[in-house]
């Protein structure tokens, strides 16, 4: 019996997976764990050391996050140039390890904040130079793998950063541990690098004007995908309100210390589950195609959605919402990048993943926001119907462009 036409294509495994692509996901997994080590310091640095009020905090993470925001939108227009991507994200992963760690030098909260607004700023400019970077490294019929394969290595260093933190500050100081992680940090730089000695060099060609182009990419065949993505988005809120939502559930019965413990560690099986899910996913976006992935991920979100509605003072009852919203993630967000590369004009690339990473930003600030505001003003069961909701229309909206391309 003659086997399908992609069979052959799954069966070669280590085609996709070449020293640029492991240089990549080295720098994902390096980076994470850099700038996850400041990043769960922050508050006791500003608060205990530096006496600043959380006020400070949520300033600063909300000033940073928004610069990232626009940082990552106009980083497109810089990646759609292939030798300009690579500069763009040598000096984007060099710069955030150093702004970084520089905080650990700070003598006052307006140093932390523009240190800490720097480094976003970096952070944001390198993700499209970085995401189209990959996808100049393997061919099409592998993006879902290797996008995957980068996602689980973001992931793990999700879980590896803030566990690394733990034994520094126990060992050498708040200060001297947010210093050590520019080492992790420039080991990223390295690690991109070396992916892209190991890229082949570019065609070259004239220099083009910089600008965001938005219309030339909505007017291919991502415009209608374009629709799914964002409103599944505006729906994704922040990992921390599942947090906070297992800490006030969990307090009545644990008491608050124990209950932030047993909420982290549903906040790790979340990350875990992502960083299993997004090889997984990888696999079955090069498949199945990019929607179908997406739509497992949606609808586990929507589910792990309702799920929170549900009010428990069990840490087995919240388990399932916390695995799903991880599932959720790691099947999205491969998805996501991966139907982009398929998609794209090569030479609209950078903008492409520019505009993905722009509608992200906004739409998790978006969702957060909004979900934050029916909690505080109604209830959180209100605020995860609501996010459950924007589930369902994504799902719709993605039933559209698999109508229209039903290819993918």
């Amino acid at each position: 019996m003659t086997p399908p036409p992609e069979l052959p294509q799954a069966s070669a495994p280590d085609r996709w997976l070449t020293r640029g692509v492991a240089g990549i996901g080295g720098a994902s997994l390096l980076a994470d764990l850099g700038h996850e080590i400041p990043t769960a310091l922050l508050p006791a640095l500003l608060t205990s050391t530096l006496g600043a009020p959380a006020a400070a905090l949520g300033a600063i993470e909300g000033i940073s996050d928004a610069l990232a925001g626009a940082a990552k939108f106009a980083g497109g227009a810089l990646a759609d140039d292939p030798h300009r991507r690579r500069n763009v994200a040598v000096g984007g992963y060099t710069a955030t390890a150093v702004l970084s760690a520089g905080i650990g030098l700070a003598t006052n909260t307006w140093q932390v904040g523009l240190l800490r607004a720097g480094a976003w700023t970096a952070r944001g400019l390198r993700v499209p130079a970085r995401n189209a970077l990959l996808a100049d490294i393997v061919p099409p019929d592998s993006y879902g793998r290797a996008y995957g394969f980068e996602r689980a290595m973001d992931n793990l260093g999700a879980i590896l950063g803030p566990l690394a933190a733990i034994v520094l500050i126990a060992t050498v100081g708040t200060r001297n541990a947010i210093l050590l992680s520019v080492i992790p940090g420039l080991a990223a730089a390295g690690a991109i690098i070396y992916a892209i000695r190991h890229t082949p060099r570019p065609t070259p060609q004239p220099r083009r004007p910089l600008r965001i182009r938005i219309r030339p990419v909505l007017a291919g065949p991502l415009g209608t995908l374009f629709a799914g993505i964002t409103a599944f988005e505006v729906g994704n809120c922040a990992a921390t309100l599942l947090i906070l939502r297992a800490t006030d559930l969990l307090t009545a019965e644990h008491g608050p210390a124990t209950a932030t413990t047993i909420a982290l560690g549903l906040y790790a099986a979340y990350n875990a589950a992502a960083t299993l899910t997004s090889l997984a996913a990888g696999h079955y976006t090069d498949r199945t195609g990019a929607t179908r992935v997406f739509a497992v991920g949606i609808a586990a979100f929507g589910i792990a959605y309702l799920g929170l509605t549900l009010n428990t003072t069990a840490w087995a009852l919240l388990l399932p919402w916390f695995l799903l919203a991880g599932i959720g993630i790691g099947c999205a967000e491969t998805a996501e990048h991966a139907a982009v590369a398929t998609h794209a004009p090569e030479d609209l690339r950078g903008s492409a993943f520019g505009l993905l990473a722009g509608i992200q930003s906004l739409g998790n600030l978006a969702a957060s926001g909004i979900a934050g505001l029916l909690w505080t003003l109604l209830s959180p069961t209100w605020a995860f119907a609501y996010l459950a909701a924007w589930m369902l229309i994504a799902l719709v909206a993605l039933t559209r462009t698999r109508q229209a391309r039903p290819e993918d």
